[in-house]
Protein backbone atom coordinates (compact mmCIF):
# COMPACT_ATOMS: atom_id res chain seq x y z
CA UNK A 1 0.00 0.00 0.00
CA UNK A 2 2.79 2.45 0.92
CA UNK A 3 3.99 1.82 -2.51
CA UNK A 4 0.65 2.86 -4.29
CA UNK A 5 1.56 5.54 -6.53
CA UNK A 6 -0.62 8.78 -6.81
CA UNK A 7 -0.43 9.80 -10.38
CA UNK A 8 -1.78 12.84 -11.67
CA UNK A 9 -4.65 13.35 -9.04
CA UNK A 10 -7.59 15.42 -10.30
CA UNK A 11 -8.70 17.90 -7.57
CA UNK A 12 -11.77 20.09 -7.81
CA UNK A 13 -11.18 23.10 -5.54
CA UNK A 14 -13.33 26.13 -4.52
CA UNK A 15 -15.19 28.12 -1.36
CA UNK A 16 -17.50 26.10 0.12
CA UNK A 17 -21.25 25.93 -1.50
CA UNK A 18 -19.41 26.92 -4.56
CA UNK A 19 -21.00 24.08 -7.01
CA UNK A 20 -18.27 21.46 -6.01
CA UNK A 21 -20.74 18.79 -5.42
CA UNK A 22 -22.83 19.25 -8.70
CA UNK A 23 -19.37 18.90 -10.67
CA UNK A 24 -18.36 16.17 -8.34
CA UNK A 25 -21.63 14.22 -9.18
CA UNK A 26 -21.53 15.09 -12.94
CA UNK A 27 -17.79 13.92 -13.01
CA UNK A 28 -18.24 10.88 -11.24
CA UNK A 29 -20.44 9.31 -13.45
CA UNK A 30 -17.39 8.17 -15.43
CA UNK A 31 -16.25 5.83 -13.17
CA UNK A 32 -14.45 3.40 -15.36
CA UNK A 33 -12.33 6.80 -15.55
CA UNK A 34 -12.49 8.10 -11.73
CA UNK A 35 -12.08 6.78 -8.30
CA UNK A 36 -13.21 8.94 -5.65
CA UNK A 37 -14.28 9.33 -1.84
CA UNK A 38 -17.56 7.65 -0.94
CA UNK A 39 -18.62 9.24 2.33
CA UNK A 40 -18.60 5.84 4.63
CA UNK A 41 -14.44 5.85 3.10
CA UNK A 42 -13.72 9.24 4.87
CA UNK A 43 -15.17 8.28 8.24
CA UNK A 44 -13.50 4.94 8.26
CA UNK A 45 -10.27 5.50 5.51
CA UNK A 46 -8.60 2.14 5.99
CA UNK A 47 -7.41 -1.14 3.62
CA UNK A 48 -8.96 -3.56 6.22
CA UNK A 49 -12.19 -1.81 6.45
CA UNK A 50 -12.94 -1.15 3.02
CA UNK A 51 -12.45 -4.84 2.42
CA UNK A 52 -15.00 -6.56 5.58
CA UNK A 53 -17.66 -3.71 4.19
CA UNK A 54 -17.21 -5.43 0.44
CA UNK A 55 -17.21 -8.48 1.80
CA UNK A 56 -20.56 -7.67 3.97
CA UNK A 57 -22.05 -6.24 1.34
CA UNK A 58 -21.30 -9.00 -0.67
CA UNK A 59 -23.12 -11.28 1.37
CA UNK A 60 -25.93 -9.05 1.97
CA UNK A 61 -26.76 -9.31 -1.81
CA UNK A 62 -26.90 -13.33 -1.14
CA UNK A 63 -29.47 -12.36 1.24
CA UNK A 64 -31.66 -10.07 -0.84
CA UNK A 65 -29.92 -7.12 0.78
CA UNK A 66 -32.05 -6.76 4.09
CA UNK A 67 -28.98 -5.13 5.46
CA UNK A 68 -29.03 -3.00 2.48
CA UNK A 69 -32.63 -1.62 3.18
CA UNK A 70 -32.30 -0.95 6.63
CA UNK A 71 -29.17 1.32 6.11
CA UNK A 72 -31.17 2.93 3.60
CA UNK A 73 -34.13 3.61 5.61
CA UNK A 74 -31.46 4.78 8.18
CA UNK A 75 -29.62 7.12 5.95
CA UNK A 76 -33.07 9.03 5.53
CA UNK A 77 -33.49 9.26 8.99
CA UNK A 78 -29.91 10.89 9.40
CA UNK A 79 -29.63 12.50 6.59
CA UNK A 80 -32.95 13.55 5.08
CA UNK A 81 -33.36 16.68 6.85
CA UNK A 82 -30.39 17.95 4.64
CA UNK A 83 -31.27 17.09 1.23
CA UNK A 84 -32.35 20.32 0.17
CA UNK A 85 -28.72 21.98 1.24
CA UNK A 86 -26.30 19.04 0.67
CA UNK A 87 -27.50 15.67 -0.17
CA UNK A 88 -25.62 13.18 1.83
CA UNK A 89 -25.20 9.04 1.75
CA UNK A 90 -22.61 7.05 3.01
CA UNK A 91 -22.61 5.19 -0.58
CA UNK A 92 -22.68 8.94 -2.33
CA UNK A 93 -19.39 10.56 -3.70
CA UNK A 94 -18.04 13.24 -1.08
CA UNK A 95 -15.40 15.08 -0.01
CA UNK A 96 -12.61 14.89 1.59
CA UNK A 97 -13.41 17.11 4.91
CA UNK A 98 -13.46 14.20 6.96
CA UNK A 99 -9.81 13.07 6.63
CA UNK A 100 -8.38 17.02 7.73
CA UNK A 101 -11.29 16.73 10.64
CA UNK A 102 -9.00 13.98 12.04
CA UNK A 103 -6.03 16.03 11.83
CA UNK A 104 -7.64 19.10 12.89
CA UNK A 105 -7.02 21.20 10.21
CA UNK A 106 -10.52 21.18 8.52
CA UNK A 107 -13.10 24.72 8.69
CA UNK A 108 -15.67 22.77 9.74
CA UNK A 109 -14.23 22.74 13.24
CA UNK A 110 -15.66 26.53 13.50
CA UNK A 111 -18.97 24.93 13.89
CA UNK A 112 -17.64 23.61 17.40
CA UNK A 113 -15.17 26.74 18.22
CA UNK A 114 -16.49 29.77 16.87
CA UNK A 115 -12.95 31.05 16.89
CA UNK A 116 -12.61 31.93 13.00
CA UNK A 117 -9.77 34.73 13.63
CA UNK A 118 -7.96 33.06 16.57
CA UNK A 119 -7.85 29.84 14.57
CA UNK A 120 -7.24 30.90 11.03
CA UNK A 121 -4.58 28.01 10.23
CA UNK A 122 -7.94 25.59 10.36
CA UNK A 123 -8.64 27.45 6.92
CA UNK A 124 -5.48 28.33 5.93
CA UNK A 125 -3.22 25.14 6.22
CA UNK A 126 -0.80 26.71 4.12
CA UNK A 127 0.01 29.45 6.88
CA UNK A 128 1.42 26.26 9.23
CA UNK A 129 4.88 26.20 9.73
CA UNK A 130 6.44 24.05 7.03
CA UNK A 131 6.95 20.89 8.99
CA UNK A 132 3.28 20.79 10.02
CA UNK A 133 2.45 21.60 6.27
CA UNK A 134 4.20 18.46 5.30
CA UNK A 135 3.40 16.18 7.88
CA UNK A 136 -0.32 17.26 7.12
CA UNK A 137 0.53 16.39 3.34
CA UNK A 138 2.32 13.41 4.11
CA UNK A 139 -0.92 11.87 5.83
CA UNK A 140 -3.28 13.04 3.65
CA UNK A 141 -0.90 11.09 1.27
CA UNK A 142 -1.78 7.93 3.00
CA UNK A 143 -4.92 8.25 2.85
CA UNK A 144 -5.09 8.46 -1.00
CA UNK A 145 -2.83 5.49 -1.57
CA UNK A 146 -5.13 3.49 0.83
CA UNK A 147 -8.61 4.82 -1.59
CA UNK A 148 -6.43 3.82 -4.81
CA UNK A 149 -4.90 0.27 -3.22
CA UNK A 150 -8.25 -0.56 -2.02
CA UNK A 151 -10.79 0.62 -4.72
CA UNK A 152 -9.41 2.22 -8.00
CA UNK A 153 -6.00 1.01 -8.98
CA UNK A 154 -5.60 2.07 -12.50
CA UNK A 155 -7.72 4.79 -12.32
CA UNK A 156 -7.37 8.49 -11.70
CA UNK A 157 -8.30 10.09 -8.04
CA UNK A 158 -10.89 12.35 -8.37
CA UNK A 159 -11.24 14.61 -5.24
CA UNK A 160 -13.86 17.12 -4.45
CA UNK A 161 -12.31 19.38 -1.42
CA UNK A 162 -13.68 22.41 -0.33
CA UNK A 163 -11.48 22.21 2.65
CA UNK A 164 -8.92 22.72 0.61
CA UNK A 165 -9.07 26.55 -0.81
CA UNK A 166 -6.42 27.45 2.02
CA UNK A 167 -3.95 24.42 1.34
CA UNK A 168 -3.70 24.26 -2.50
CA UNK A 169 -0.05 25.13 -2.77
CA UNK A 170 0.81 22.32 -0.05
CA UNK A 171 -1.26 20.52 -2.55
CA UNK A 172 0.96 21.20 -5.65
CA UNK A 173 3.81 20.77 -3.80
CA UNK A 174 2.61 17.21 -2.38
CA UNK A 175 1.27 16.11 -5.86
CA UNK A 176 3.46 18.37 -8.71
CA UNK A 177 1.65 16.79 -11.32
CA UNK A 178 -1.96 17.25 -10.27
CA UNK A 179 -4.35 19.12 -12.19
CA UNK A 180 -7.09 21.72 -10.38
CA UNK A 181 -10.78 22.52 -10.99
CA UNK A 182 -11.68 25.54 -9.40
CA UNK A 183 -15.64 27.29 -9.56
CA UNK A 184 -16.26 30.94 -9.43
CA UNK A 185 -19.66 31.46 -7.53
CA UNK A 186 -20.86 34.90 -7.08
CA UNK A 187 -19.43 34.94 -3.41
CA UNK A 188 -22.71 37.46 -1.99
CA UNK A 189 -24.49 33.81 -2.64
CA UNK A 190 -21.83 31.01 -1.68
CA UNK A 191 -20.89 33.14 1.00
CA UNK A 192 -24.25 33.91 2.65
CA UNK A 193 -24.94 30.15 1.89
CA UNK A 194 -22.11 28.64 3.99
CA UNK A 195 -22.82 30.72 7.08
CA UNK A 196 -26.53 29.73 7.16
CA UNK A 197 -25.26 26.07 6.65
CA UNK A 198 -23.32 26.83 9.87
CA UNK A 199 -25.72 28.52 12.15
CA UNK A 200 -27.85 25.64 12.91
CA UNK A 201 -24.79 23.75 14.35
CA UNK A 202 -23.93 27.10 16.32
CA UNK A 203 -27.18 27.63 17.07
CA UNK A 204 -27.34 24.06 19.11
CA UNK A 205 -24.53 25.21 21.22
CA UNK A 206 -24.75 28.54 21.83
CA UNK A 207 -28.65 29.80 21.10
CA UNK A 208 -27.34 33.08 22.38
CA UNK A 209 -25.37 33.83 18.94
CA UNK A 210 -27.15 36.31 16.64
CA UNK A 211 -26.65 35.55 12.80
CA UNK A 212 -25.81 38.61 12.16
CA UNK A 213 -22.88 39.10 14.33
CA UNK A 214 -19.15 38.66 15.13
CA UNK A 215 -19.06 35.24 13.48
CA UNK A 216 -20.42 35.53 10.80
CA UNK A 217 -18.53 38.78 9.69
CA UNK A 218 -14.80 36.80 10.91
CA UNK A 219 -15.90 33.91 8.44
CA UNK A 220 -16.70 36.27 5.75
CA UNK A 221 -13.41 38.05 5.97
CA UNK A 222 -11.72 34.32 5.85
CA UNK A 223 -14.18 33.30 2.55
CA UNK A 224 -13.27 36.47 1.25
CA UNK A 225 -9.59 35.50 1.42
CA UNK A 226 -9.82 32.16 -0.08
CA UNK A 227 -11.30 33.92 -3.21
CA UNK A 228 -8.24 35.47 -3.53
CA UNK A 229 -5.75 32.72 -2.45
CA UNK A 230 -6.84 30.34 -5.14
CA UNK A 231 -7.28 33.75 -7.69
CA UNK A 232 -3.62 33.74 -6.86
CA UNK A 233 -2.99 29.98 -7.38
CA UNK A 234 -4.82 29.60 -10.80
CA UNK A 235 -3.08 32.68 -12.08
CA UNK A 236 0.32 30.73 -11.22
CA UNK A 237 -0.26 27.64 -12.80
CA UNK A 238 0.32 26.45 -16.43
CA UNK A 239 -2.67 25.90 -18.28
CA UNK A 240 -2.57 22.19 -19.14
CA UNK A 241 -2.82 21.79 -15.06
CA UNK A 242 -6.11 24.21 -14.48
CA UNK A 243 -9.30 24.56 -15.64
CA UNK A 244 -11.45 27.35 -14.55
CA UNK A 245 -15.59 26.78 -14.24
CA UNK A 246 -18.14 30.05 -13.98
CA UNK A 247 -20.86 28.58 -11.97
CA UNK A 248 -23.31 30.41 -13.97
CA UNK A 249 -22.38 27.77 -17.10
CA UNK A 250 -22.25 25.19 -14.70
CA UNK A 251 -25.86 25.44 -14.18
CA UNK A 252 -27.63 26.34 -17.39
CA UNK A 253 -25.83 23.61 -19.43
CA UNK A 254 -23.49 20.70 -16.84
CA UNK A 255 -23.38 18.95 -19.89
CA UNK A 256 -21.33 21.14 -21.52
CA UNK A 257 -19.35 22.18 -19.08
CA UNK A 258 -18.39 18.69 -18.51
CA UNK A 259 -17.33 18.64 -22.41
CA UNK A 260 -15.33 21.37 -21.96
CA UNK A 261 -13.73 20.40 -19.09
CA UNK A 262 -13.26 17.04 -20.62
CA UNK A 263 -11.77 18.48 -24.09
CA UNK A 264 -9.16 20.84 -21.54
CA UNK A 265 -7.50 18.07 -19.97
CA UNK A 266 -7.45 15.87 -23.18
CA UNK A 267 -10.12 13.13 -22.02
CA UNK A 268 -12.28 11.27 -24.08
CA UNK A 269 -16.09 10.96 -22.90
CA UNK A 270 -17.23 6.96 -23.31
CA UNK A 271 -20.15 6.39 -24.94
CA UNK A 272 -21.19 5.08 -21.39
CA UNK A 273 -20.62 8.18 -19.40
CA UNK A 274 -22.27 9.85 -22.20
CA UNK A 275 -25.61 8.43 -21.53
CA UNK A 276 -25.44 9.47 -18.09
CA UNK A 277 -24.11 12.39 -18.67
CA UNK A 278 -27.35 13.68 -20.89
CA UNK A 279 -29.48 11.25 -18.51
CA UNK A 280 -28.32 13.58 -14.98
CA UNK A 281 -28.59 16.40 -17.74
CA UNK A 282 -32.48 16.18 -17.71
CA UNK A 283 -32.87 15.68 -13.91
CA UNK A 284 -31.36 19.09 -13.59
CA UNK A 285 -34.15 20.50 -15.41
CA UNK A 286 -36.36 20.30 -12.73
CA UNK A 287 -34.30 20.65 -9.77
CA UNK A 288 -35.05 23.81 -7.66
CA UNK A 289 -33.23 24.48 -4.39
CA UNK A 290 -34.96 24.75 -1.21
CA UNK A 291 -32.17 26.90 0.17
CA UNK A 292 -33.16 30.24 0.96
CA UNK A 293 -30.69 32.98 2.67
CA UNK A 294 -29.26 36.99 2.22
CA UNK A 295 -26.01 38.14 2.82
CA UNK A 296 -27.33 41.11 4.58
CA UNK A 297 -29.14 38.40 7.31
CA UNK A 298 -25.68 37.36 8.54
CA UNK A 299 -24.21 41.03 8.96
CA UNK A 300 -22.29 41.27 5.98
CA UNK A 301 -22.11 44.30 3.37
CA UNK A 302 -22.53 43.20 -0.29
CA UNK A 303 -21.03 46.39 -1.40
CA UNK A 304 -17.49 45.61 0.91
CA UNK A 305 -17.31 42.00 -0.51
CA UNK A 306 -17.49 43.15 -4.34
CA UNK A 307 -14.94 46.37 -3.12
CA UNK A 308 -12.63 43.13 -1.58
CA UNK A 309 -13.12 41.14 -4.38
CA UNK A 310 -12.96 43.48 -7.28
CA UNK A 311 -9.92 42.01 -8.94
CA UNK A 312 -10.93 38.35 -8.55
CA UNK A 313 -14.24 39.11 -9.62
CA UNK A 314 -13.35 41.21 -12.95
CA UNK A 315 -10.60 38.74 -13.71
CA UNK A 316 -13.43 36.26 -13.91
CA UNK A 317 -15.80 38.91 -16.00
CA UNK A 318 -17.92 38.93 -13.18
CA UNK A 319 -19.85 42.42 -12.74
CA UNK A 320 -21.81 42.01 -9.90
CA UNK A 321 -24.27 44.57 -8.10
CA UNK A 322 -23.11 46.51 -5.46
CA UNK A 323 -24.89 48.35 -2.82
CA UNK A 324 -23.55 50.84 -0.08
CA UNK A 325 -23.19 50.16 3.75
CA UNK A 326 -20.94 50.25 6.17
CA UNK A 327 -17.55 47.93 5.50
CA UNK A 328 -16.08 45.54 8.04
CA UNK A 329 -12.01 44.81 8.13
CA UNK A 330 -10.12 42.36 8.73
Amino acid sequence: MEKTPIVAPVFIIAPPRSGTSFLQKLMTLDDDRFVFWKMYQTILPTVLTERFIQWGLGFDRLLGRPAGLLLNWCEKRWFGGWDNLHTMRLDAPEEDGALYLYAFACEAIYMLFPYVEELWELGFPDTLPQEDRRALMQYYRTCLQRLVFSSGEGKTLLIKSTNSSGSVASILEAFPDARFITILRDPADSIASSISLMMPALKSHSPEMPADGEVSRAYARLSTEWYKYLHEFVSGLPAHQIHAVDYRHLIRDPAGTVETIYRHFDWEISPDFRARLDAQQERQKNYQSGHRYRLEDFGVDRAWLYAELDDVLAARGWVPAGAASESIRR
